[in-house]
C-alpha cells in the first residue's frame, strides 16, 4: 500500500476538479513532514499556481479541503506557505500494520529481471585476511544483500591476487625459513602460516638492506645521490625499492623465483600451488566465520593476459592510439583523466589491461548489467579510467559499473602495516569481539538455564553483531577507527543494542503466546493510535524505501541507521508503554501486533548486513 503514489493521484484528481487542469504525476512532489509540524505528508503547492492563478498558501487551503472530503486516508491539513502538511488517517496505520507489515518477507521486493555482479574481498596470497579486508567483506556481502532484497539477481565473486612478486616473497620466505614445516606440523591455519614467512622475508631484507647502507658500495650510492639536501635517513628510506630491484641478493632470488613461474617450472608451480591452497583453506575458514560465500572466484595467474583482443579492438576502432616505441595509450584528457598506458611496449599488460579483459569475462559469464567493485578508496582514480575505458570500447554494461570506495580502518591504537607483521587479523578481531561478548555475558543471566553450546552460539552471534554493525554502520567512504570494547555496548548504536530489542520482542511474544492471543487485528479496527504507536508503524511503513535507497546508492549504511533508529524508538516504547498489561484489549492486540512486525523488519533488516538475532541474551 503506497501512501505517496495514493496522494499523487489524489493530488492530481484534485488539481484537475478545482483548476482544470491535472498536472503530471512526476511534478507532484510529496515529502514527510518535517518534525516541527502537525503532520504525515508535505505536498508541495508551488507548481500549482500558474494553473490556478492563486497564491500558494491559498492553493494549498483548498486542495486540503479536497482531500479531506474525497481521500479517507487524510483525516486533516494545515498549510505552511507553499506546503500542505496531510495527517494520515488511523485507519491507513492500521491497514498497514494489519495487511502488511506482518508478511515474514515485508520489504522484499518482487524480482526486477535484472543482473548485478558484486566482486569483493580479493585478497592477496601471501597473507591472511585483516581489518581492512574485513570491511570490504562486510561491505561487500551486505551491498550484495541488500540488492537481493530490491529485486536483483546477484552474483557474488572475487578475484584472488596469486601471482606476482609479492607472492614469490612468501614462496621464497617459507623455502628459507620453513625448515619444511606446515600448517598441519605447526597446528596454524594455512593462511596466518604462509603469512608469517611472507613477515619473515621482509625481515630478513631489511636487515640485509640495513647492512648493505654500510658498505662502502651502499654509502658509494648515498653520496652520489643527486638531491644533496637529503639526509641519510632520508634518502634510504626512499631508495629502498630501487635497492630491492637492483642490488639486493633476495631481490634477485625473488625475481628469478617469479621467472621461474612465468616460464612454467615444475617446482616452481608445484611449490605455488602448495602455498596457495594452504592459504585457500585458511580463508575459506575465515569466510565460514563470517557467513560469506562467492558464486564465482576468478584468479589472476589466470586472468592477467586477458585484455589485449579488446585493446586490438580500440586500436582498430580509433579507441587507442600506438606511440613510437609500440606501447598503446588511451587519451582521457577530455575526461580529465590525462593519458594512460594499456600496453607497454614489449607487448606486456599493466594491471588496468587485466581488469579490462576480465570485466568482459564476468558479462561472459553472467550477462549482467552491472558491476559492483568493492576496493579502497586509494584505488579511486584507476577505476574513473577503467569506467571510462569500457565506456569508449562501447562494452553494454558499461553504464553500471561501479567502484564501493571506502576508506581505511584503523584501530584505537593506530595504524596496521603488513610488511612488519603488525597487521591486526581478521581471524584474531574475530575472537576478540567474541571474547568481549563473552566477558559482557557474565553480567546478565538471562541465558542460565540453556546449555553450553546455546550459550556460546549466542554470544558468537552477539560477537560477530558487534563487529559487523560497528563497521557496516559508517559511511564507505568514511575512513573510521574500530573500537572491540565499543562495538559491544549494549547502550550505543551498536549491534548488540539493536539484538536486545529484538530479544525483548521475542520474549514478550513468547508471553502472549503462553496467554493464548492470536494476532488476527480484528480488535484494533477502530483503534485510535496514541502517537507513539502511530511514529513506530510510521517507521515500518518506511523501510522498502530504506532499502530501495540503499541499493540505489550502494551504502549499507543507510539500513544499518534505520535498524538503530527503529530499535531505539521501540525500546523508548517498551519503558514507556505496558504491552501485555495494556489498558484494554485492544491496545494489548495492537501492540503484540505491532512488536511482531518490527521484531519481523529488525530481523530482515540485520540479515542484510549478515547479522543473526539471537532469541535470548
Amino acid at each position: 500500500m503506497n501512501i505517496i503514489s495514493l496522494l499523487q493521484e489524489k493530488v492530481a484528481a484534485g488539481v484537475l476538479a478545482l483548476y482544470g487542469e491535472a498536472p503530471a504525476i512526476n511534478q507532484i512532489a510529496i515529502n514527510k513532514t518535517r518534525k516541527e509540524f502537525e503532520g504525515d505528508f508535505t505536498v508541495v503547492t508551488f507548481p500549482f499556481t500558474r494553473v490556478a492563478g492563486k497564491k500558494p498558501e491559498d492553493v494549498g487551503a483548498e486542495l486540503g479541503q479536497y482531500l479531506q472530503k474525497e481521500f479517507q486516508y487524510v483525516a486533516g491539513f494545515n498549510v505552511v506557505k507553499g506546503f500542505l502538511n496531510l495527517v494520515i488517517s488511523d485507519t491507513f496505520w492500521l491497514d498497514f500494520l494489519v495487511k502488511d507489515a506482518q508478511a515474514p518477507n515485508y520489504g522484499q521486493q518482487p524480482s526486477n529481471g535484472r543482473k548485478v555482479l558484486v566482486e569483493y574481498s580479493s585478497p592477496n596470497t601471501n597473507k591472511p585476511l585483516h581489518l581492512g579486508h574485513i570491511r570490504n567483506i562486510l561491505l561487500g556481502w551486505s551491498t550484495s544483500r541488500i540488492l537481493e532484497t530490491a529485486g536483483y539477481q546477484v552474483k557474488r565473486v572475487q578475484i584472488v591476487n596469486d601471482r606476482g612478486i609479492a607472492i614469490c616473497k612468501s614462496m621464497l620466505g617459507w623455502q628459507r625459513f620453513a625448515g619444511g614445516a606446515t600448517p598441519e606440523t605447526k597446528g596454524i591455519k594455512g593462511d596466518h602460516f604462509v603469512g608469517q614467512y611472507y613477515v619473515a622475508f621482509e625481515r630478513a631484507f631489511q636487515e640485509e638492506y640495513r647492512d648493505w647502507q654500510q658498505t662502502a658500495h651502499g654509502q658509494s650510492v648515498f653520496n652520489d645521490r643527486q638531491d644533496k639536501s637529503q639526509d641519510e635517513a632520508a634518502f634510504f628510506k626512499a631508495y629502498k625499492d630501487a635497492y630491492f630491484n637492483v642490488y639486493s641478493p633476495l631481490g634477485a632470488d625473488a625475481r628469478d623465483m617469479l621467472r621461474r613461474w612465468e616460464a612454467g617450472d615444475p617446482d616452481t608451480i608445484s611449490l605455488w600451488h602448495r602455498l596457495n591452497q594452504w592459504v585457500y583453506d585458511g580463508f575459506d575458514e575465515t569466510y565460514r566465520r563470517l557467513g560469506v560465500y562467492f558464486d564465482k572466484i576468478y584468479y589472476e595467474s589466470d586472468t592477467y593476459l586477458l585484455g589485449k583482443d579488446l585493446i586490438q579492438q580500440g586500436l582498430d576502432n580509433g579507441v587507442f592510439y600506438r606511440r613510437d616505441d609500440g606501447s598503446v595509450w588511451i587519451d582521457l584528457t577530455d575526461a580529465k583523466l590525462d593519458h594512460k598506458v594499456v600496453l607497454r611496449s614489449d607487448g606486456t599488460s599493466v594491471y588496468i589491461t587485466q581488469d579490462i579483459g576480465t570485466a568482459r569475462l564476468r558479462y561472459d559469464d553472467f550477462g549482467v548489467e552491472k558491476m559492483v567493485y568493492v576496493v579502497g578508496d586509494e584505488q579511486n582514480y584507476h577505476f574513473q579510467v577503467l569506467f571510462e575505458i569500457m565506456k569508449r570500447l562501447g562494452e553494454p554494461y558499461a553504464q553500471g559499473l561501479h567502484h564501493l570506495s571506502y576508506g581505511m580502518v584503523d584501530l584505537p591504537t593506530g595504524r596496521m602495516k603488513s610488511r612488519e607483521g603488525t597487521v591486526v587479523d581478521a581471524d584474531d578481531l574475530v575472537d576478540e569481539v567474541i571474547g568481549e561478548a563473552r566477558e559482557g555475558s557474565k553480567e546478565r543471566d538471562a541465558t542460565a538455564e540453556l546449555s553450553t553450546e546455546e550459550r556460546e552460539n549466542i554470544i558468537r552471534q552477539i560477537g560477530l553483531a558487534a563487529l559487523k554493525y560497528f563497521i557496516i554502520k559508517v559511511h564507505p567512504q568514511k575512513r573510521m577507527i574500530f573500537d572491540p570494547k565499543e562495538s559491544v555496548d549494549l547502550q550505543g548504536q551498536t549491534g548488540p543494542y539493536i539484538q536486545n530489542a529484538y530479544v525483548r520482542i521475542q520474549s514478550v511474544l513468547r508471553k502472549a503466546q503462553e496467554e493464548g492471543y492470536a494476532l488476527t487485528g480484528s480488535d484494533v479496527k477502530d483503534y485510535a493510535l496514541h502517537t507513539d504507536e502511530k511514529d513506530l508503524i510510521a517507521l515500518l511503513y518506511d523501510y522498502p524505501a530504506q532499502i530501495e535507497e540503499a541499493a540505489a546508492n550502494y551504502d549499507p549504511s543507510v539500513i544499518a541507521a534505520y535498524c538503530y533508529g527503529l530499535a531505539k524508538s521501540f525500546h523508548k516504547f517498551y519503558h514507556d508503554f505496558s504491552i501485555l498489561r495494556a489498558d484494554t484489549e485492544a491496545s494489548k492486540q495492537l501492540r503484540i501486533m505491532l512488536s511482531s512486525a518490527i521484531a519481523n523488519s529488525l530481523k530482515n533488516g540485520m540479515d542484510m548486513l549478515g547479522i543473526e538475532m539471537p532469541e535470548r541474551m
